[in-house]
């Protein structure tokens, strides 16, 4: 029997960086994220984005994670536009599968940290699948 917890959403995602500058270069600048202060009570580095609703930690560490399918999606209002400033500011765009109702492409991060980015024009489960 599944227990109800009510989860209610994402409310953080963690990637690691293991070079602050550059990182903060791609998910301040590139991406546009806004950089917020990370809690004083924090042992090692972190640097926390305001993503939505929700946040983005960057935990700064000597070695980047291994680089794999994994990746954290973030819904965007133009897919159209942002891969085009993305492209012109030397990000390379990955198309995927298509998603019927949605528009969505992969980035990477300095560190090879993959990331989704999603429009969707019809709410998922609304559209066809």
């Amino acid at each position: 029997m599944a227990s109800n917890i009510d989860i209610t959403g994402i409310h953080h995602h963690s990637v690691i960086a293991t070079d602050p500058v550059a990182s903060r270069r791609f998910y301040g600048e590139k991406l546009g994220l806004k950089e917020i202060p990370s809690p004083s009570t924090f042992p090692s580095p972190v640097i926390w984005y305001a993503c939505g609703e929700g946040q983005l930690h960057l935990m700064i560490k000597e070695d980047a994670d291994t680089i794999s399918p994994r990746h954290v999606a973030l819904h965007i209002c133009d897919a159209k536009r942002a891969r085009g400033k993305l492209q012109a500011t030397g990000v390379e765009t990955v198309e995927t599968v298509c998603i019927p109702g949605a528009d969505r492409f992969f980035v990477r991060d300095p560190d090879g940290n993959r990331i989704e980015l999603i429009e969707w024009a019809i709410p998922w489960g609304e559209g066809e699948m």
